[in-house]
């Protein structure tokens, strides 16, 4: 099954304040009619790179079957951490930087390597804020869910 997954996160008072992420999932079933499925939650303290990550784990993490997943951020810290091989050099670093510092945010990196562990997944950058209907759409759950009166408890990585 060929899935996409929309991803974007917010935070107020970055880097630590209120945040929440929004995710839309949306696959093709065989007769074509389209499906999807909306996912958002927010957090009193958190950072903006935490909720791109919940974003995409999420969105992975709800699917319950291996399939073809195109990921579309607007996060380039989501996306390059893929696309321009900065995973691959963390892992054999230990979870250490090129110039040698901790990863930020390892505990949500290593949720988001497990929950992708059974799906082939492309990670595709796309211009926050420039009209893309699915990603202004998560804009709008993640701002909404960081504005909520029900947010969930503090979510900064201890350090």
């Amino acid at each position: 099954m060929n899935v996409k997954i929309y991803t974007d996160g917010s935070a107020r008072g970055n880097p630590e304040g209120p945040g929440g992420y929004g995710t839309v999932l949306q696959y093709v079933d065989g007769k074509g009619t389209l499906h999807e499925r909306e996912y958002s939650a927010g957090y009193k303290k958190t950072t903006n790179n935490r909720m791109e990550l919940m974003a995409v784990i999420v969105g992975l993490e709800a699917l319950n079957k291996p399939c073809e997943v195109e990921v579309i951020s607007d996060s380039k810290y989501v996306t390059d951490a893929f696309n321009q091989h900065w995973m691959e050099g963390w892992l054999k670093k230990n979870w250490k930087t090129s110039g040698n510092k901790p990863v930020k945010n390892v505990d949500l990196w290593k949720r988001l390597l497990e929950a992708k562990k059974q799906h082939q997944v492309k990670f595709t950058w796309v211009k926050g804020h420039d009209g893309h209907p699915e990603n202004e759409r998560c804009d709008r759950l993640a701002t909404s869910a960081a504005d909520g009166d029900e947010l969930l408890e503090d979510f900064v990585q201890e350090q």
